[in-house]
């Protein structure tokens, strides 16, 4: 079980769990012992079976300003940082349960990455979005150079890193990078709005979607449908899949129960 002061769980017993990176004087920056706790919390997350979708917001009007560039940071050294913070990325994105980022404020350099490594981005009007490394004097990193290339392209990618320059809500959306924007103060609320519906479909389906997609993005075409067939063939002998179908042929609404 992980316990750390900066990173706050709330469960409302339907499913859906709001992990709150909690450090607001420093805009929700992480030290390398919070990038740590970070990828311990997610890997809990992962063995309990009722917790179904989680969101990952930020306390104080912003989501994450990157990596807390502070005392921590200055006795930790680069290769050690580097290990905590990509673990945690990756516990992150592999997670088999749907993720979404509530977006508000500040959402700056790995705090950007964090919200990437997320399967679904729900960002306020008035937040800002940046790949502030090379301002810094730093490369892109926690996964971003993979995040940026794969999902919009080698130019474009480079302009966000090349420049690290803030854009807006809107403008993130334009480009691919969010799924969605809504007014100040409503990025929490209208992620647990898709939380509840997330809730409401068969759980075995979305973390084989999510796998299936990740992997997608990684390899061709041919594994891509070798692997569907392999978990397709699985789900047809599911539960969920029967109810699917019954609901279905009945003209009613399935209850889906992770079997």
């Amino acid at each position: 079980m992980w316990d750390s002061g900066n990173l706050v769980v709330d469960r409302d017993g339907t499913g859906i769990v709001v992990v709150t990176i909690d450090s607001p004087a420093t805009r929700n920056a992480i030290p390398p012992s919070g990038w740590r706790d970070l990828a311990r919390l997610f890997r809990d997350l992962t063995e309990r079976a009722e917790d179904r979708v989680i969101i990952l917001t930020g306390a104080g009007g912003d989501f994450c300003s990157g990596m807390d560039l502070g005392a921590q940071m200055a006795a930790t050294s680069a290769a050690e940082i580097m290990r905590l913070s990509s673990d945690a990325i990756n516990a992150v994105r592999d997670i088999p349960k749907p993720t979404i980022a509530a977006i508000s404020g500040a959402a700056a350099g790995g705090g950007f990455s964090l919200a990437l490594a997320c399967d679904l981005a729900i960002a306020e009007q008035d937040a800002r979005l940046s790949q502030v490394f090379v301002k810094h004097g730093l490369m892109v990193d926690t996964g971003s150079t993979w995040f940026l290339t794969h999902m919009l392209g080698l130019h474009r990618a480079k302009e966000l890193a090349l420049f690290g320059r803030s854009y807006s809500g809107a403008e993130m959306l334009a480009l691919g990078l969010l799924n969605k924007v809504v007014a100040p103060g409503e990025g929490l609320a209208a992620a647990k709005q898709w939380a509840r519906e997330l809730l409401a479909l068969p759980a075995i389906v979305l973390a084989q979607t999510k796998e299936m997609l990740n992997l997608a993005s990684e390899g061709g075409f041919r594994e891509s449908l070798h692997r569907e067939c392999m978990a397709q063939g699985f789900n047809t002998a599911t539960e969920d899949m029967k109810e699917g179908v019954s609901a279905f042929l009945e003209k009613r609404t399935p209850v889906y129960r992770g079997r």
